[in-house]
């Protein structure tokens, strides 16, 4: 059967909300504060102020336009009453300031989006704020964005997925910052004086699923890899896919947070050796495939979540495999590391093949596979409170090193003995080269033609996916 997106075999109507959606969208105050936006980016310095006198007088005017134009749109978002009000009154202290380092820390904290998820409720962003894998710097950014909140995701997130923080999001319109790979919105990228409890995160399934679409569509061709029917749906249906990331999403999301953690989670900024991180975001993504197929085989389950559940598997592997795996430069690269070792992790366990030029999976036996992966990253922290940090550490390279092949030239690859094991903890970190597990010869092949696609799809959106992109026809080999 072809799954579709409400999981019943016809595509889901869209939130009566979509219709005042897109009219937000193309509304003249809209484009008169995404308009005054930009003009002020090349105002500001990196910090988000406004140095230059002549700068201030010419940003004041524009901070104006902006403040009218939140006054004609919040009529319209009257769920973001209070977060609009203390906007203005924010945008009004910076400027009455002079332009200096921009606080919106009394707006951040009235906007709470995760407090009323409803299908198509659309939410107006306006901080000084980077954006990761776009602008460094606090830069005045302007985005629509429309909330996904389908009922099987209600269900499971009232459920045993609960995630209170998570807000999935598809994109209506935006300014250059996110005009990028950026695909998420998080409050602590907010200019502002003090750090509060964060109480969201937003995440764009419609970028991550129009990409994911795009890639994977390229992927097989090069590979000549035949797609499931179920997967190929996928390709066919923007809403089926962004769906299905929002479930990855937030099983993944709330992952960080749960299981046996070592003492020095992920979530801390540290300094440690990258391929930690690669264990850790995999780890988060490896459970929601094990979830999914408890899902999938679960008859007391929505039926659309089971039927969603089939589709997240999918695109673990597929997404993991060929997007991670290439994207970015080799300069610690923990998401490619990650791809990189489920692909191999899976072809030495003889369920992804390639012969003759042709990719092939069996299918059948992914999930135990896929699954026996997870257990063993499971393992490593379980184990990692009973050892020192660096003692960790260690175990951590050992098992990527019974899959996956160190540079020749790697330090860590010649054992402990070759390390400054009495030094500093960063002083072993040092010794990790910054493309410590180079791509294979099958990436590198499959990088030449896959990467230009994967390019293609910065600033991507659910409604540009259609946008013309780099065939990526031929052979990886």
């Amino acid at each position: 059967m072809t799954i579709t997106a409400d999981g019943s075999g016809t595509t889901a109507a869209r939130s009566p909300l979509a219709s005042a959606a897109s009219g937000i969208a193309v509304h003249p105050a809209w484009l008169r504060l995404k308009a005054a936006a930009t003009a002020i980016q090349p105002l500001q310095v990196h910090d988000g102020s406004v140095p230059e006198e002549a700068g201030r007088a010419e940003a004041a005017g524009h901070v104006d336009t902006i403040v009218g134009a939140i006054g004609e749109l919040s009529p319209l978002l009257p769920h973001d009453a209070a977060y609009l009000a203390a906007l203005v009154k924010d945008f009004g202290r910076w400027a009455a300031g002079g332009f200096g380092v921009p606080d919106f820390l009394d707006s951040l904290t009235a906007f709470q989006p995760q407090l009323d998820r409803e299908n198509g409720l659309v939410h107006l962003v306006v901080f000084p704020m980077y954006t990761q894998n776009g602008s460094p710097d606090r830069l005045v950014e302007a985005v629509l964005v429309e909330v996904i909140w389908p009922g099987f995701i209600a269900e499971l997130e009232a459920g045993d997925y609960s995630n209170k923080l998570f807000v999935p999001i598809r994109f209506l319109d935006f300014t250059a910052g996110y005009d990028t790979n950026s695909a998420v919105l998080f409050p602590e990228t907010v200019a502002m004086r003090e750090t509060p409890a964060f109480t969201w995160g937003a995440i764009f399934a419609d970028r991550e699923a129009a990409r994911f679409r795009r890639v994977l569509r390229a992927a097989a061709g090069i590979t000549s890899l035949d797609l499931p029917q179920d997967a190929a749906a996928l390709l066919e249906n923007q809403q089926l896919a962004e769906e299905t990331f929002v479930m990855w999403d937030l099983i993944h999301d709330r992952t960080h947070m749960r299981g046996d953690l070592p003492f020095d989670p992920f979530m801390i900024k540290q300094r440690m050796p990258y391929f930690l991180y690669s264990l850790e975001e995999l780890r988060c993504d490896l459970t929601a495939f094990r979830e999914a197929v408890r899902i999938q085989h679960d008859a007391g389950a929505p039926e659309a979540a089971r039927r969603h559940a089939a589709l997240v598997q999918y695109a673990v592997i597929f997404d993991r495999i060929f997007r991670f795996a290439i994207t970015g430069n080799r300069v610690r690269n923990y998401d490619g590391l990650g791809g990189q070792l489920l692909f191999a992790w899976m072809h030495q366990h003889r369920v992804l093949h390639w012969t003759d030029g042709k990719l092939s999976i069996d299918w059948d036996l992914v999930p135990e596979v896929v699954i026996a992966l997870g257990r063993q990253i499971d393992d490593l922290y379980w184990r990692s409170i009973d050892r020192p940090k660096v003692a960790h550490w260690l175990a951590a390279y050992e098992m990527l090193t019974r899959t996956l092949t160190p540079h020749p030239a790697s330090v860590w690859a010649k054992g402990p003995e070759a390390l400054p094991l009495t030094g500093l903890p960063r002083e072993i970190t040092d010794q990790v080269l910054d493309d410590e597990f180079p791509l294979s010869m099958f990436y590198e092949a499959l990088a030449r033609k896959l990467r230009p696609v994967i390019e293609s799809t910065a600033g991507i959106t659910g409604s540009t996916d259609s946008a013309a992109a780099p065939a990526g026809n031929g052979s990886a080999a």
